[in-house]
Formats: structure tokens, sequence, C-alpha cells
């Protein structure tokens, strides 16, 4: 895949979080070169300026002489490459290597050609920096997990090779790659900047994309099972209040319980006057979750196509100009939203669990099991689905809001952007088991409507649960039955078998 600086789209930054290759625009290159060259000619006039020829942070008023310039970008590097906790994942990596490749390539950072074809080559072969996930408050940059990644391309930690860990120096010269040895500037652009943040915040939204779909199918799986009603999916009742997110979502709806036998079983002498909140106000939830994950990827698709470094060298003037793009405020407001939507989905999903599992709301025999009293059947999921709900809505607390000064009050207010979007793949997770458990407890009311069946689609997603996991008669271990419908929530084919459903791009 081309890489172009400055427009990347999210879809192309999804196909480089799983696995795509990253070729990089040859038209930026002129750039690149460019911003090195007016980083040398600003060292040749001789004045002090951060980050080039003065220390870091707090120590910006030092001096550092002319050979000690090396010295000063490598110390910065090591200094600076002080995580701890268990390594970012290797799709991650991936992905904030490749935003901080696009980033420098905008040509506004003053590193060498060498640096940038350095990350190139080593996301071509694959060669991805084991990164400790903890250290970063969202400003002045990432400065600790990007220090990581710096420190494996001058040969410094380790490098994940085909699964295995080694030694940075020994993985980059096997696979005929020199260890970067730093010009001016270069470390500080390596490491100072938002992508840690960025790539969690997006690898968060690309999961929260996919669980927003999955949620519409077991959403509609549980109103079949609890003989709910389509009227509140009506197009007329979304257009009158005009929120996209509500009319797309309710149209979703609608059209996948179009044709099903078991809402027209009871269309005409149905009691019920009206479902409950968890079945009836699914277009105004889930279309909000809609709504706010779109704001969320316009935020996250501007930054991840800009330049957070600083200070930022304008090859025009020879200038070096110090701001603070590197503090992530944008960021931690998308992941903050992205939290809320990932709660939302897992919190209306499990109410969806809760009302079929008690008869006097669904209809149902108690905890969906033949021959409850002998049997449990589905009492302890939906107890789980609780337990993962309540985890997801603490997790989901701001973090924006959590500021702490760092470096002796220099860096006196932080975003914490780092934690916030650090947070969402394990929310998501989570949101993988709730929805797990619904498709599972969905599948399992509507087996009680036999002969009756649903729409198309609802049926062709029983038959992909039921082709891994059978009606529950009488009590089983149940982890099993869970792990396969998590595997079949992660997967493709869930959301292949229903057709097209909205997403952040239509």
């Amino acid at each position: 895949m081309l890489l172009s600086p400055g427009a990347v789209s999210y879809a192309d930054w999804r196909a480089i979080h799983d696995g795509a290759d990253v070729r990089l625009d040859p038209a930026c290159r002129a750039a690149v070169a460019e911003s090195a060259a007016a980083v040398e000619r600003i060292l040749a006039a001789g004045e002090p300026v951060y980050g080039i020829n003065t220390g870091f942070g707090k120590l910006a008023s030092v001096r550092i002489e002319a050979g000690d310039l090396a010295t000063l970008q490598r110390n910065i590097v090591l200094s600076h490459a002080a995580g701890v906790g268990e390594p970012m994942p290797a799709p991650v990596v991936r992905l904030m290597m490749a935003l901080k490749l696009a980033s420098l390539a905008r040509g506004a950072s003053g590193v060498a050609p060498r640096t940038v074809e350095l990350i190139e080559a080593m996301l071509e072969r694959d060669l991805l920096p084991v990164i400790p996930a903890q250290g970063s408050v969202g400003a002045s940059g990432d400065l600790a997990p990007l220090a990581h990644m710096a420190a494996a391309m001058i040969g410094v930690g380790e490098i994940l090779v085909d699964g295995r860990r080694v030694e940075a120096g020994r993985a980059l010269v096997d696979a005929g790659l020199a260890p970067l040895e730093l010009g001016p500037k270069e470390g500080l652009a390596l490491l100072n900047g938002t992508q840690f943040s960025c790539a969690h915040a997006l690898a968060g939204l690309f999961a929260a994309e996919r669980l927003y779909r999955v949620g519409l199918v077991t959403g509609i799986l549980s109103t079949e099972a609890a003989k709910g009603s389509d009227a509140p999916f009506d197009h007329r009742i979304h257009a009158l209040r005009g929120h996209r997110g509500q009319i797309e979502t309710a149209n979703a709806l609608r059209r996948m319980m179009e044709g099903s036998g078991i809402r027209a079983s009871h269309r005409v002498d149905d009691l019920r006057v009206q479902d409950p909140y968890c079945l009836r106000c699914q277009p105004q939830v889930m279309g909000a979750v809609l709504d706010l994950l779109r704001q969320a990827a316009a935020t996250l698709v501007t930054e991840a196509n800009g330049v957070s470094d600083n200070p930022l060298i304008f090859a025009d003037t020879d200038e070096a100009l110090s701001g603070g793009n590197f503090h992530a405020e944008p960021v931690a407001f998308a992941a903050d939203m992205i939290a809320l939507a990932l709660c939302e989905i897992g919190g209306i999903a499990e109410r969806r669990i809760a009302m079929l599992v008690d008869p006097a709301l669904s209809g149902l025999p108690a905890f969906l099991t033949p021959r409850p009293g002998l049997n449990s059947g589905f009492m302890i999921p939906q107890v789980t689905a609780a337990a993962l709900v309540s985890e997801n809505k603490q997790r989901a607390t701001p973090a924006s809001v959590d500021s702490i000064p760092t470096s002796a009050n220099q860096e006196d207010h932080v975003s914490m952007a780092a934690h916030g979007s650090r947070r969402l793949l394990e929310m998501a997770a989570n949101v993988d088991a709730i929805l797990a458990i619904e498709l599972l407890a969905g599948a399992q009311g509507c087996d009680f409507h036999a002969p009756l069946t649903s729409s198309a689609p609802v049926e062709a997603v029983r038959a992909l649960l039921r082709a891994e996991v059978p009606t529950l008669t009488d009590d089983r271990h149940m982890a099993p039955d869970i792990e396969a419908a998590i595997a079949l929530v992660r997967s493709s084919a869930l959301l292949d078998a229903t057709g097209p459903l909205p997403g952040l791009e239509s």
C-alpha cells in the first residue's frame, strides 16, 4: 500500500494495522531531504535552538557543543526508554511505526532520509520493536514508548522477528540493515509525538466499529427471541428526530427483521404495547454510538496525518519553531468518546441478556433452559456479562480530565491520551464476550419458537453459531461455548452473513 503523508485514509490505517505492506510515496522524499538540510543550516548559524543544540524539557537552557550533538541525541533515546509493563500488541506497534513514518515524511521534523528509510525497511521486513506499553502521559509526546522504538533503530533493546524476541542490533544486521546513527534533532523527532496514543486509539476504534455492527446483529437476535416488535424501527420515527446514525441504525435493524416468521406470528395478536428500552431504543442508543465513533474517527484521521513532534522545521525560512503539537488532547478526547461507545454497546446488550433470562419479561422458560431448577441454563453467563459491563463502566471514566504535572512542572498539563487509548482494547475484549453471551442467549431463545424461523440474515447467523455450539438442552460446561461464540464475534463470518451494515465510512 502506498503511504502518502498527509492524505492517508481511515481504511488505509486499518489495513496497515491488519498487516498490509507499506511503501512510502517517493514524492515526499525531497521535502525530507530539504528539512534535514535546513537543520544543518540552522546549526551553522550558531544560535541556540531547542532540541538541536540544547538540552531537553527543563534542561532546555543548557547549550550543547557541536562535538556532543550526536551523543545528545543518543542519550535522549536511551534515557527516555523507561517504559514498563507488557509489550504493545504487534499490530499496534506496526501501526505506530507507520504513523511515525508518515509524520516524519511530511518534511517538518528535520530527520535525514536514511531515518525515514530505516522505518520503512523495518516495516517491510516486519521487524517490530518490543515496546513496553506503560509510561506515557500523552505529552510532551509519547516519550517512553517512542524512545523504545527509536532504541531498537539504533540497535538497543529487542525486536520481534517471526514471533521471537531478538537483540535489536542482531535483528537489524540479520535483516541486512545497519543500526541508525542519529544526527542532530533526530532522536527528539523520533520520540516526540502522539503516535503511541494515536495507534492505540485507532486500534480501539477499529474494534469498536466491528462491535457496533455485531451489536446490531445480536440485538436483532434478542428481539426475535423475545418476540419484540419492529415498529420502533419504522423510518418515520427516526426521520422526525434527524440524527444520521439513528436513522441508519434503524434502517439496518428493520432490514434484518424483514421476512421473519417469528415476527409475523405475533404481529396481529401482540398484547405487549411497548417493548423494554433495551429492545425498543436500539436505534437511539446504537445510532448515538455510531455518530460518536464517526466523530472520533474524524479526529484520529486528522491526527494520524499531522505532524506532532517539536520543534518543527520550516525549511523555506530556516526556522525551528517550538510549539505544543505533541500534546495529545485531541487523541485523549477521541479515546474517551470511544470508551463511552464501547461501554454502551456492552451495557445495552447485557440488559437484553438479562431480559431474555427473566421469564416475566421475555415469556421464555426461566434462564432459557427447558428444565429450570434441575438446570441453571444461562443464569451465570448473564452474571458474567454483568461483571464485564461493570468493569467497562469503571474504565470508561474520562482519562482526559486526569492531568498530572511532570518534568519539574515544565510539562504542567498533560493529556493522559496514552492511558485513555491503551484501555480501549481491553474494553473491546470485554464487549466481545458480552456480545458472545448475547449471541448464545438470543439463539437459544429463538430455538424455543421452532418451527417458526426468523429472517434470512438472522437464520444465517444462527446456522453459523449452531455449526459450533449446539442448543443447550441440559447444563454443560459453558466456558467452551462462550469461547466459540467469542471467536465468531471476532471473525468476519458473522457480519458477512448479514449483508451490509452501517459503519464509519458508509
